[in-house]
């Protein structure tokens, strides 16, 4: 009846255009009332206290490391790097994507902020040289989402949060995957400019080649700075977010000279806006969470999914189909913050890995941003591209195809992420 209740009260506020985060508060009322406790200080104490996190901390950094690289040159720079190492080839400008792709987001953590710097830079220069502009906006979608899974991932941090998980860990498990799924658009999008009868841009000279290097060094050094200060313990994913904001506007102001002093407000006020969202989101979910967790609904589900629990597999696959069926309609925070800690104790109790169940989980939420109709990182690509939706659905499908097929792979060999991820933690 709990279980019943909640899925009413939630799926029916966001039905009539009531925001998430008032919806969680509602969700979490009506089973105060349901189970007959109400308190309003209950409410506002587990609201202050989801905002009262240390790693929550890390959230408004990495929001405003993201805002500052993109607007003080180094994105810029990364997309210059790549071009240099790998436009000269077929389908080059492609490959420039999903290797700037890939070191973007090393650096912010953002799909929608990676995505609409490429989709800025990129899809211009994809669609002179003569590619179909569908593909290039597709392939400019699907790199998008590798930002939440490789580190420093907001995904992971808001995730940790939620399930209690090590946040260092999580982030050192995800680099493995992501770096398969750049590496599964590569082969895809080789597949798709095999036949395409389009040259490539000259190639660089090694003069050029370091020089372009050189100036992109100190961009390129601050993913080395953050994973080599987790891996061996300097900082912790909140202290690396510091470092990270501090890091890009020391070289965006002093070093690349291209974010004026005037222009520092702009870029902090546009980095809290977000974070406010993101944040009041999150406070809001805790009371939900906290009611989920009395009124026992994890236990519910449990009894629901007890068939399906002596094979990981297959348990590890419906949940998959659910999460993905969510991610259709729903965006990514609120639904980790709705589901983890729902999902999180059938799967400690199938025995599967929290942290397996952490990558597995974030990736197929990450596909739901780029999925119709809520994908968010489709539409910013769409706005900003200037495409129509179901054109850049077509130019997506392959990419798209490719993520789901790295999805299952990762379903029936969990030792794709274990493996790597026990060497690096």
């Amino acid at each position: 009846m709990t279980l019943a209740l909640f899925l009413v009260v939630l799926l029916g506020t966001m039905s009539i255009g009531v925001p998430i985060a008032f919806a969680l508060l509602l969700c979490g009322v009506a089973l105060m009332f349901q189970l007959d406790m109400f308190d309003s200080q209950i409410v506002a104490q587990n609201l202050l206290n989801g905002a009262d996190s240390f790693p929550l901390m890390a959230v408004p950094f990495f929001m405003l490391a993201g805002e500052i690289m993109n607007t003080g040159g180094l994105s810029k720079r990364i997309v210059n790097v790549a071009m240099a190492m790998v436009g000269h080839v077929k389908g080059g400008l492609g490959y420039v994507a999903i290797l700037a792709s890939v070191i973007l987001a090393s650096l912010s953590g953002s799909a929608v902020a990676d995505a609409a710097a490429l989709s800025a830079l990129l899809v211009p220069m994809m669609t002179a040289a003569g590619h179909d502009k569908a593909r290039s906006c597709g392939l400019v979608a699907a790199g998008g989402i590798i930002a939440p899974i490789i580190p420093p991932s907001i995904g992971f941090i808001i995730f940790g949060v939620a399930s209690g998980l090590s946040i260092s860990k999580l982030f050192m498990a995800g680099i493995v995957p992501g770096a398969l799924m750049g590496l599964a658009l590569v082969i895809t999008w080789w597949w798709c400019v095999r036949s395409e009868d389009v040259t490539p841009p000259p190639r660089k000279s090694t003069r050029e080649i370091l020089r372009t290097l050189l100036d992109g060094s100190w961009a390129l050094a601050l993913p080395g700075i953050i994973i080599f200060g987790l891996k061996f313990g300097i900082f912790t994913p909140t202290e690396a977010a510091v470092v990270a904001a501090v890091y890009s506007f020391i070289v965006a102001v002093f070093v690349y000279r291209e974010l004026p002093l005037r222009n520092i407000f702009k870029v902090v006020t546009s980095a809290a806006q977000t974070t406010a969202t993101v944040m009041f989101l999150v406070a809001a979910a805790l009371v939900s969470a906290w009611m989920i967790t009395v009124a026992d609904l994890p236990g519910q589900l449990t009894d629901l999914l007890a068939p399906f629990l002596d094979s990981p597999m297959l348990l590890m696959t419906i949940i998959v189909l659910i999460v993905l069926a969510v991610g259709c309609a729903m965006d990514m925070t609120p639904i980790i913050l709705i589901l983890t800690p729902v999902l999180l104790p059938v799967v400690k109790e199938a025995g599967i890995d929290p942290i397996y169940f952490g990558v597995v989980f974030m990736m197929t939420l990450v596909l739901g941003l780029i999925t119709p109709p809520v994908g968010t990182v489709l539409n910013v690509v769409g706005g900003v591209g200037r495409i129509n939706m179901g054109d850049l659905v077509k130019g997506l499908a392959p990419f798209l195809l490719a993520q789901i097929l790295l999805l299952v792979l990762f379903i029936l060999f969990p030792a794709l992420i274990t493996v790597p991820a026990k060497f690096l933690s």
